[in-house]
């Protein structure tokens, strides 16, 4: 039976998509599971996994060009089944850049003067990263002139930027720069500009509150360097592998914690799969390692260090984005004693970390040298009360004070 591909919603706020890269032609055979596409969100670039096995019938949507989600990219069905009448290329180009052997066609900018004709790719169609599109757009730039150094000579948003900057007129201001004196203007890039709506839009929705606890994390640091001195050095577990761990089992413990709101309801999920809070340079994503509640340490550390790298590298995977259901923020790294973090959508909670400094302690009733760490639980009030969330975090700063039973 024919199955449709249709462009997946990878993450809450995706709106459209575009496929960088289709791995499989037209007539290839598809196993379920196997990458079929490179998918390029407002975030980032994901790896798309085909849902069915078959034969690739049909191709619909063409590299570079934005789809919107839940619209048609594509056809698997079997190699002899007779298919319905279906479209054979992208049925919206609006926003793809199509090089013309007539260069009147072209519109230009007024500022961008050049005799040479503009450079053409070997399908005859300009590759360009919807970012870059829109920007191009924005600043009346005909993509032509552009040299692209994204994948497959690839226009990317930093293309433009580069292009822009040499162009600015005397006494203009390039889009990269604003200064005091002219009181400019910075323009906000696609994902910032997503950033923007999604936190604003839970902070509308989502009535927030906020608990804090200060962790004695002397044990956890011992036990971490143990581990530490045991494994290679790539397989290392760092403190927030620690409070992955944590998290993971308390979830297990609390479990609309690991729910979200729906409207007249609390929707439970069976599994756990935390999202991490991953600053790249052109904004903030929150990726998740699937299934949190079923590994053990040592798995959650090679797997948070994958994801990292892979955020880096822009080859997430769809479900990655999709299917998380709580998430941690740490800032640790960057010396913050404690902050709180706004909840992801459609998450129940979010838990915010600090640094782990060494400061004055009692123990015992005798002052001594320790390590501690602020953590602070926002929660979404529909779904829990103070009192709960409060039981949640302390539950973790139990198990980080005594960690051996994050080995058990």
């Amino acid at each position: 039976m024919a199955t449709n591909i249709v462009m997946p919603q990878m993450g809450y706020d995706m709106r459209e998509g575009t496929v960088v890269k289709w791995y499989k032609g037209e007539g290839e055979e598809v196993a379920k599971g196997e990458v079929i596409a490179d998918i390029e969100t407002d975030k980032a670039t994901v790896e798309f996994e085909a849902y069915t096995s078959g034969v690739l019938r049909r191709i619909i949507a063409d590299e570079g060009v934005s789809i919107p989600v839940g619209k048609l990219i594509a056809v698997i069905a079997g190699a002899d089944e007779v298919l319905d009448e279906i479209p054979t290329s992208s049925p919206d180009r609006s926003g793809e850049a199509v090089i013309s052997d007539d260069n009147s066609s072209s519109s230009r900018g007024s500022d961008i003067a050049s005799s040479s004709s503009p450079p053409a790719s070997e399908s005859g169609r300009l590759r360009a990263s919807p970012i870059a599109r829109r920007l191009a757009q924005e600043r009346n730039i005909d993509l032509a002139y552009i040299l692209g150094t994204g994948p497959g000579g690839r226009i990317i948003e930093q293309d433009v930027l580069e292009f822009v900057a040499p162009i600015a007129s005397p006494g203009q201001q390039s889009f990269e720069t604003t200064s005091v004196e002219s009181a400019g203007r910075m323009e906000l890039s696609r994902m910032r500009q997503v950033i923007a709506k999604v936190t604003s839009d839970s902070k509308r929705e989502a009535p927030h509150f906020y608990v804090t606890a200060e962790i004695n994390m002397g044990k956890a640091m011992e036990l971490r360097r143990d581990i530490n001195d045991a494994l290679p050095a790539d397989n290392r577990v760092s403190v927030n592998d620690l409070i992955l761990k944590a998290s993971a089992v308390v979830l297990r413990q609390y479990p609309k914690f690991n729910g979200s709101f729906q409207q007249d309801y609390l929707q439970l999920n069976a599994r756990i799969n935390i999202g991490m809070a991953i600053a790249l340079e052109a904004g903030l994503i929150v990726p998740g390692i699937n299934d949190c509640g079923n590994k053990n340490l040592k798995q959650i550390a090679v797997a948070s260090k994958d994801l990292v790298e892979r955020a880096n590298n822009g080859t997430l995977r769809n479900e990655e984005y999709s299917g998380t259901t709580f998430s941690v923020s740490n800032l640790g790294m960057f010396d913050v004693d404690s902050f709180s973090a706004i909840i992801f959508p459609p998450h129940a909670a979010v838990l915010a970390v600090g640094t782990v400094k060494q400061q004055p302690i009692v123990e015992d009733g005798q002052i001594t040298v320790g390590h501690v760490m602020k953590a602070t639980l926002s929660t979404d009030h529909r779904v829990a009360d103070g009192a709960e969330a409060a039981q949640f975090l302390v539950e973790i700063k139990k198990l980080l004070e005594n960690p051996v039973s994050l080995l058990l």
